[in-house]
């Protein structure tokens, strides 16, 4: 440190950066902060935390300076010389806080933290540095030098200057100071005169600080006009301004489904305003990682610290829109990342739970509101399944499904599902495929209906990956209707006139099945499922569902198709017919022909069948036999 005098009366202190100091100035300028305009949210952030001191400090302490000051942030800006100025009524600082808070970045632990860098060798990098912040250094993105003056709040206090050009050193020197707070200002570089209009000003500040709780003027001009409503109770919140304030927040020209005001005080305090949105983006289940919205927007005091917080909720909620305001979090330099922290886990778990909590009461009191959420978010929910195990069991309660059972568009829940299986019925039946349509014309789906038991119809491509994780509900195992092991010992006698083949008939012609299909299926057995139609295909023994297989295929484009399992009825006129062919002519060629054709149908009707070209051919070819035969 060394001395000059200003004006030859005024002593003018300078003082010299350390290596580490210079070091990370370099970082911050010229990679640290992802935008140039984040140097103006830290500085109002910086005046809004020394007016919320100054106020705090007002309710204890009336020995302080200028008590009946405005609590305000004043900005002056000249667009011709490139100036700007940003000054605070705030708490002030003394000269040794401005050496403490503007002298060095080093806090505790931060040099032994840099120097176990170097031992490492390691460069400098932002997103490890996370235990000091250093906001106010960003304005050297903007700037060459910067000037800042500043008076605490003590009525003794003395006004003092800092200044530095962000380079080796910084000086300070006593000045006379009238008023308390902290002036803040500089000359703008070339290339970010942009930061000199008033418009690209107010810009920012409504991005970035709309929500400080103390009036940022631009000249005379207040531009923080929108109420932070969050901070409200939830009697006081009015539909209409809560709406307008989702619009704003969202950029959504709909009205939110929903709302939900959240305050915790206890380990952790925040306040939040969250909201549910009426419909998703088309992209959201399949490119979560490209969404707009990642999150709700993060507050520290009421000034923005991140957009789009990921950190804040769990991926499958990040459709939920709003704000989440605490003092306690830890964040980083940069303040663009949240720095890890039991806060923020605590905050996140606190947060996922009165979410789900208000989902439930959404599906209780208001089931047409649920409706509408369930349809737009049903399938980003079900992820959180195999991914939020502490809250698996408040998740498989959401869940809603269509069944045999609903009409199209409504659902059943698993627990109603379950409260009205019949006694005999052990496990929970669902079938999964492409449509509503396409799944109640299924052959497997026949012994079900026939019966009168209730089978869940997924179609919805996520429940495969999903649902089958599920297990058991109620002690009920959940099973696919594909599945060979199925009971169907309370089946239904078979209609009149559709008496089964007898055994010694039969063998034979399940025996021919597998020898003409012997390369493309693991087995031909007699079906208990089938009512009306000839064959079904199910998955093998060990196989995956056909719609899990499916959507596999479709990820992995050369995976190997599994062998499946070729059902028969031999209650059907077709198989019945297939027999007395056989019996009459065992060498006829055209029971090979009706037997692929009878497999290549049930592969049409999954949407499995690779060629349609010898599938019609010889539909067209049997035709011809059955109108020769007349």
């Amino acid at each position: 440190m060394s001395k000059t005098t200003n004006n030859g009366t005024l002593p003018v202190q300078e003082f010299e950066y350390k290596a580490e100091m210079k070091q990370l100035l370099d970082l911050i300028v010229h990679s640290l902060y992802t935008h140039p305009e984040i140097y103006l949210r830290e500085l109002i952030s910086n005046a809004s935390d020394a007016l919320s001191k100054v106020r705090f400090n007002a309710l204890t302490d009336q020995d302080i300076l200028d008590k009946e000051s405005e609590l305000a942030i004043r900005i002056t800006i000249d667009s011709k010389e490139m100036t700007f100025v940003i000054e605070d009524s705030g708490v002030g600082m003394t000269e040794e806080e401005l050496i403490a808070n503007l002298g060095t970045v080093a806090k505790s632990g931060t040099l032994s933290f840099m120097q176990s860098l170097k031992e490492q060798q390691q460069q400098l990098d932002g997103n490890l540095i996370g235990q000091f912040g250093v906001g106010f250094y960003s304005v050297f993105m903007v700037t060459e030098e910067v000037t800042v003056e500043t008076r605490s709040a003590r009525t003794d206090s003395q006004g003092y200057r800092w200044h530095s050009a962000g380079q080796g050193t910084y000086t300070i020197e006593k000045i006379d100071k009238a008023s308390r707070g902290t002036r803040i200002s500089f000359k703008l570089k070339e290339e970010h005169k942009e930061f000199a209009e008033e418009y690209r000003v107010e810009q920012i500040i409504k991005k970035y600080s709309n929500f400080v709780d103390f009036p940022i003027y631009l000249g005379e001009k207040q531009v923080n006009s929108v109420t932070a409503l969050w901070q409200r109770s939830k009697n006081e919140l009015k539909d209409e301004e809560v709406n307008e304030f989702y619009k704003f927040i969202a950029n959504d020209y709909n009205d939110p489904l929903d709302y939900l005001p959240v305050s915790v005080e206890g380990m952790v305090s925040f306040k939040a305003l969250l909201f549910l949105p009426k419909e998703a983006p088309p992209e959201m289940l399949y490119r979560q990682g490209e969404l707009e919205n990642h999150g709700p927007q993060l507050y520290v005091k009421k000034v923005l610290i991140q957009n789009e917080c990921r950190d804040l909720l769990p991926e499958y909620l990040r459709f939920i829109a709003g704000v989440v305001d605490t003092e306690d979090l830890s964040l980083n330099v940069s303040r663009e990342v949240v720095q890890s922290s039991p806060v923020m886990a605590k905050i996140r778990q606190i947060l996922t739970g009165k979410i789900l909590g208000w989902f439930e009461t959404l599906a209780k009191e208001q089931p047409e509101k649920f409706k509408t959420f369930y349809k737009a978010f049903g399938p980003i929910i079900k992820i959180g399944l195999n991914t939020d195990f502490t809250n698996r069991d408040k998740l498989i309660e959401l869940l809603r499904f269509e069944s045999t059972k609903t009409a199209a568009g409504e659902y059943v829940t698993l627990k109603e599902y379950s409260e009205r299986m019949g006694e005999d019925q052990k496990e929970i039946y669902y079938h999964s495929g492409t449509s509503r349509a396409q799944l109640l014309a299924h052959p497997n789906l026949e012994y079900f209906q026939d019966m009168g038991i209730e089978v869940l119809l997924l179609s919805d491509p996520v429940d495969v990956f999903v649902i089958p994780s599920i297990h058991e509900f109620d002690k009920k195992p959940l099973k696919s209707i594909e599945k060979p092991d199925i009971d169907f010992s309370k089946q239904k006698q078979k209609k009149e006139g559709a008496e089964p083949l007898p055994e010694n008939l039969l063998s034979p012609v399940l025996q021919l099945f597998r020898e003409t299909l012997s390369e493309e299926i693991e087995d031909v057995l007699e079906s208990h499922r089938l009512v009306n139609s000839p064959v079904t295909l199910v998955s093998g023994k060990d196989g995956l569902d056909s719609q899990m297989e499916k959507m596999m295929k479709m990820m992995q484009a050369n995976m190997p198709a599994a062998k499946r399992i070729l059902e028969v009825n031999i209650s059907h006129p077709i198989i019945r017919n297939l027999s007395g062919m056989l019996i009459a002519n065992a060498g006829n060629p055209l029971i090979k022909t009706v037997i692929r054709q009878l497999y290549e149908g049930a592969l049409f009707l999954e949407g499995g069948l690779d060629s349609n070209t010898a599938f019609l051919s010889r539909m067209n070819e049997l035709i011809e036999v059955a109108t020769l035969s007349r």
